[in-house]
């Protein structure tokens, strides 16, 4: 399999977290969606990272389609519950912290505009989305190990993941100080070496 990815994108390096996890051979392929000499539409008809190419030739892309995909292959461990309805909770704490991310992404593309170009009203609303989820998985984080369940799932990778950005985009934000369960919880999945291994560059 080959993974296109940005090194910076935290839904790429969700699913490098996966493959880690499930010690999936895999070939990492860097390609910045925003080069001029960008081959990732090549792949994804949008132009956003990360997309796989599987052995056979099909192509998957958006994160969440990807870490179904992975799922299909009966690696170990299992990061999807087998019960429907657990499996939908898991799935929950992804699009929340993938719609943070959004937003997130959002509000940093917007700041790098010219000063005269940015709208503080556009800024303000998307940011708001970005502190109600942190929030949330906050409140939901009290006290756990791990999200959902008995073990680690998609959700801690997903969540741990836009934590980790988050910090590293927004460090004046402190999302540690202002959310200690969450900073707590995220402490040893960061830990982990398919974290260590997949840490955002610095610059």
């Amino acid at each position: 399999m080959q993974l296109i990815a940005s090194l910076t994108s935290p839904f790429a390096r969700k699913i490098r977290v996966i493959l880690l996890e499930k010690n999936l051979p895999h070939e990492l392929v860097v390609d910045v969606p925003n080069e001029p000499e960008t081959r990732v539409p090549e792949y994804n008809p949008l132009g956003k990272v990360p997309a796989l190419v599987v052995d056979d030739g099909d192509v998957f892309f958006d994160s969440p389609v990807i870490a179904a995909y992975l799922e299909t292959l009966d690696a170990a461990p299992a990061l999807l519950p087998a019960d429907p309805l657990a499996r939908v909770h898991v799935r929950q704490f992804e699009a929340l912290s993938d719609g943070v991310l959004d937003s997130a992404v959002l509000v940093l593309n917007e700041s790098r505009r010219p000063p005269v170009q940015q709208s503080l009203s556009w800024t303000e609303r998307h940011w708001g989305k970005v502190e109600r989820g942190i929030g949330e998985l906050e409140r939901l984080s009290v006290g756990r190990r791990w999200l959902y369940g008995d073990s680690m799932t998609l959700a801690d990778i997903a969540v741990a993941c836009m934590y980790a950005w988050i910090d590293f985009r927004f460090p004046h934000y402190a999302i540690g100080p202002k959310h200690p369960s969450l900073a707590r919880w995220a402490q040893p999945i960061l830990a982990r070496p398919s974290f260590t291994q997949t840490e955002l560059p610095l610059g």
